[in-house]
């Protein structure tokens, strides 16, 4: 069941940073406590564009996370070369996960697997790159070792390093060479006053349409839903793993300008049972008439950085009924 909505006016990207190599700069912008790290270029804009968001409800998380699976291969199968595309964390894509390590134990998708270039999306940081908290470790135990040994290359954030801004510029810098970003998994965080985030950019956080990456003061907020999805999502945690995690300063986060620069994005939200303020968080989502006015469009995406998604062309959303239920 596909549930349109009608957007009256919104606003998308108009920028070729993440699908060129090197047609950009990289400038280091400070907003507050937040670091921004933001495309200059001759192509960057904010244009209006009527953009219809719509989304399909699947009865179970397995249909979704088959859903998800077919638009990458769907994708792959339209196109020749190397694919590169961004993971979702946490409990979103897990039954995604489930069906390509499936997959990977057999040569069925071998030609598939070996044309991924794979990245993650955030990450929380300093933290030791083998903690059980960190995306890695979890998308290894989902996946599978069979699949890190097929892609062609996989590219986390380096969160043990003493040069985090050095090292997620280094990140950006690959992520470019390849081409940009294909497809871009997305799921939906939950805020207060029913605002969400979108990778970890935060309400409030000062993020602009050009911004690739950021490095974000961490939240008390943020460290409780990482560590809720994770132990919702079945990961074994260590009593000093959470330690570690809970001491973590920065939230190292992809940008406006990546998820906007994605080829396609492919959102799912499944997790509504047991992070239920993301009921709100959605219907506000669906429901704010984003702003005809470039500034006051900018306020609305600030306060509510899960709006981002309305301004891309190309998205294909996939939810679980109980995140329409009152």
């Amino acid at each position: 069941m596909v549930k349109p909505i009608k957007i009256l006016k919104s606003w998308k990207i108009e920028t070729n940073a993440m699908q060129t190599s090197k047609q950009y700069s990289t400038h280091r912008r400070v907003d507050g406590a937040n670091i921004w790290l933001e495309a200059v270029g001759p192509t960057a804009s904010l244009s209006s564009r009527n953009v219809p968001y719509n989304f399909e409800v699947l009865p179970t998380e397995e249909e979704v996370g088959l859903a998800m699976f077919n638009e990458l291969k769907s994708y792959a199968d339209s196109r020749f070369g190397d694919i590169t595309i961004v993971l979702l964390g946490g409990r979103g894509a897990q039954a995604m996960y489930r069906i390509i390590q499936g997959l990977a134990e057999t040569t069925a998708i071998d030609d598939l697997l070996s044309r991924l270039n794979v990245f993650t999306q955030d990450a929380l940081a300093p933290m030791r790159m083998n903690n059980s908290l960190s995306f890695v470790r979890d998308f290894e135990r989902l996946l599978g070792p069979n699949f890190f040994k097929k892609v062609k290359s996989f590219t986390p954030m380096q969160t043990e390093t003493s040069d985090i801004e050095g090292d997620l510029l280094l990140y950006l810098d690959k992520l470019d060479s390849l081409g940009g970003i294909d497809i871009f998994f997305l799921g939906l965080g939950p805020e207060a006053n029913a605002a969400s985030h979108l990778c970890y950019i935060k309400p409030g956080s000062g993020a602009r349409f050009g911004d690739i990456a950021g490095i974000i003061p961490i939240s008390q907020s943020i460290v409780d839903h990482h560590i809720g999805k994770f132990k919702a999502g079945g990961s074994p945690i260590s009593t000093d793993d959470e330690a570690e995690c809970r001491s973590a300063a920065y939230i190292l986060t992809l940008g406006p300008a990546a998820i906007l620069g994605a080829r396609m994005i492919v959102q799912s939200i499944v997790d509504a049972s047991t992070a239920p303020a993301k009921r709100a968080s959605f219907k506000r989502l669906i429901e704010t008439e984003i702003a005809d006015e470039p500034a006051a469009a900018g306020i609305q995406l600030d306060e509510n950085p899960g709006l981002w998604i309305r301004l891309h062309e190309n998205v294909r959303s996939f939810v679980l009924p109980d995140l329409l239920t009152d």
